[in-house]
C-alpha cells in the first residue's frame, strides 16, 4: 500500500535517483539539493510515496511570488515530480500532486504554477496562466504555463511576472 509523506533525510539519495530516472538528466535532481539549501525551503511540501518501504516517487512545492505593478504576491511551483519510471501510468504522480495540492492548501498557501505536460496537470484544476493575467520569466509554449488557485478567489486581480529562486537558472 502507498504512503504519501514528507521527505526525512534518509529519503534525499532515492530522490536524486529517481528524479536521474524520470527525465534521464540530473537537472531536476540538481535542482531538489538547491532548492533544499534555500531559507524559504517547505519541507512538509517536498513529499515522496512509499510502497514496500521504497521511495518509488517524490514532488516538490517551493515558494515563488507573481510580482505585479505595485507588489508580489506569494505562490508556489511544483516542480519537480518525478516517479520511478517502473511506476510510472499507475497512479503514483496523480496522488502525489492531489496529496500535495491539498497539504498546501492546509498550509494556507493559495496559488500554485506548474511548467508542465499541459494534457496531464489540468485534470487537477491547473488552467492557462497567460490567459489570467500571468507572464513566466522564460520562454514557454501557452499550453504548459498553468496556473491552480487554491482557494476560490486565489487569482482573482493577481497580475504579473512568476518569479523562481535563482536555484531554477543554477540547477539547469
Amino acid at each position: 500500500m502507498m504512503v504519501i509523506r514528507p521527505e526525512t533525510a534518509e529519503d534525499i539519495t532515492a530522490i536524486y535517483e529517481i528524479n536521474c530516472r524520470a527525465f534521464g538528466q540530473e537537472n531536476e535532481a540538481r535542482l531538489v539539493n538547491e532548492l533544499r539549501k534555500a531559507p524559504e525551503f517547505i519541507g512538509d511540501l517536498s513529499l515522496v510515496a512509499m510502497d514496500g518501504g521504497e521511495v518509488i516517487g517524490h514532488i516538490l512545492f517551493s515558494p515563488i511570488c507573481i510580482e505585479g505593478d505595485t507588489h508580489a504576491v506569494p505562490a508556489l511551483a511544483l516542480a519537480p515530480m518525478a516517479v520511478r519510471p517502473d511506476r510510472q501510468r499507475k497512479g503514483v504522480g496523480s496522488e502525489l500532486v492531489r496529496f500535495g495540492l491539498n497539504r498546501a492548501r492546509t498550509l494556507g498557501h493559495r496559488i500554485v504554477v506548474v511548467v508542465g505536460h499541459p494534457e496531464y496537470y489540468p485534470r487537477f484544476g491547473f488552467l492557462g496562466a497567460r490567459a489570467r493575467g500571468k507572464e513566466a520569466p522564460f520562454p514557454v509554449p501557452d499550453e504548459a504555463f498553468l496556473i491552480l488557485g487554491l482557494v476560490d478567489d486565489g487569482l482573482e486581480a493577481v497580475r504579473g511576472t512568476v518569479r523562481y529562486p535563482s536555484a531554477f537558472d543554477a540547477a539547469g
